[in-house]
């Protein structure tokens, strides 16, 4: 397949997620389990972010000055905390009715946040470039993992990072992230996530590294039913982020 007819985008995906656009917001709806995900993953990219960029994480808008690219948006979950740190945000989704979704609903919370209904290979062709750019809950949905992992690596600015979340291809998270989620604890609509396109980590790092990023910090993350939240574990069997950078000029 050549470059230019190449694309990251899953259609069926797109379709599955426009559906269900109008519950983004609804912490007790289809997306239930994201809310629940969100602190967990937004003080991860906070402190690894603050670290790297030499930031107060406890500082009210840490991100202050720093251009991030949310791929992958939805209706907004992440591109919108992330503004309120002080980030310059530009959500990114292959869905106009996700996009929709979290034009409103930043409008209505006063965030200012660029959405824009595109893909990730048309803002890299536009020369686009971020300080961070978030990966998150994304590559499990897409067509093609190497070329859209390649396609955001090319928009990580020299001394900027990639953070990137997903689940791994394992039995242990096809029994947890899939049959028990989806059909026993009923967290997601069924057929919300397929085994075969789970992604193992190395299967990340290998089209980063290839790109010119280095992964230099992995964490797998487990939710606790005692205590009804997510935390960060050793264990990646399921599921896990990672940390990507790449060197100053």
């Amino acid at each position: 397949m050549s470059e230019t007819a190449r694309t990251t985008i899953d259609q069926a995906e797109v379709d599955r997620f426009s559906a269900m656009a109008a519950e983004w917001w609804d912490p007790n709806g289809k997306f239930r389990p994201l809310h629940k995900f969100n602190p967990v993953r937004l003080a991860y990219i906070r402190d690894a972010a603050s670290a790297h960029f030499g930031r107060d994480p406890k500082a009210h808008r840490p991100l202050e000055g720093l251009r991030v690219l949310d791929i992958g948006c939805g209706g907004g979950l992440l591109s919108e905390p992330m503004a309120r740190m002080g980030a310059s945000v530009v959500g990114a989704d292959a869905s106009e009715k996700n996009i929709g979704i979290a034009k409103t609903h930043a409008a209505g919370s006063g965030i200012e946040v660029d959405y824009r209904a595109v893909t990730a290979e048309a803002l890299a062709e536009a020369g686009e470039s971020f300080d961070i750019v978030l990966n998150m809950e994304v590559v499990e949905h897409v067509a093609d993992v190497d070329f859209f992992l390649t396609t955001c690596a090319s928009m990580v600015r020299p001394g900027g990072m990639m953070f990137v979340a997903t689940i791994n291809r394992t039995l242990k998270a096809a029994a947890l992230a899939i049959f028990a989620a989806e059909n026993v604890l009923r967290w997601l609509p069924k057929g919300t996530h397929q085994y075969e396109k789970l992604v193992r980590p190395e299967e990340i790092e290998k089209p980063l590294g290839a790109a010119g990023l280095s992964v230099t910090d992995r964490t797998g993350v487990f939710f606790n039913p005692l205590s009804n939240q997510w935390n960060l574990s050793k264990d990646m069997d399921v599921n896990y982020m990672l940390v990507a950078r790449r060197a100053q000029a």
